[in-house]
């Protein structure tokens, strides 16, 4: 776990011509904006053997691995486009796009979703 300086500094590593905007998030389309409402994923999960990542928004990134698990992660979607094609993505990034770009919180499943884990108790 990263402590909150090197964390700070790598999300400022992460911003482009110090704009403070880092394109846009390949799921939802925002735009990224540095900060804590930020994630790298990777496109195949690092215990599937996945090197290659991408900068998305959190609720993006906690939504994608709550309804999808890591093998079909590794093996169905593993690419953006294979991702928005997921239905409950589509209905995710469709609620999501009416948010402001720095937008956080632990999305809900789905009702009638595979896979509804839900975060751990603190």
């Amino acid at each position: 776990m990263l402590n909150g300086e090197t964390a700070g500094r790598r999300r400022e590593a992460m911003t482009e011509n110090g704009t403070g905007t880092l394109g846009t998030c390949p799921i939802c389309g925002r735009d990224l904006v540095a900060g804590p409402s930020i994630d790298r994923h990777h496109w195949v999960p690092r215990t599937e053997g996945g090197r290659e990542a991408a900068i998305v928004h959190k609720i993006c990134h906690r939504m994608l691995h709550r309804l999808v698990s890591e093998r079909d992660l590794a093996t169905t979607y593993k690419t953006p486009e294979a991702i928005a094609a997921h239905p409950d993505i589509r209905a995710f990034v469709a609620w999501v796009r009416r948010k402001p770009a720095d937008f956080i919180d632990w999305p809900r499943a789905p009702a009638g979703s595979r896979n509804r884990r839900r975060p751990a108790r603190r």
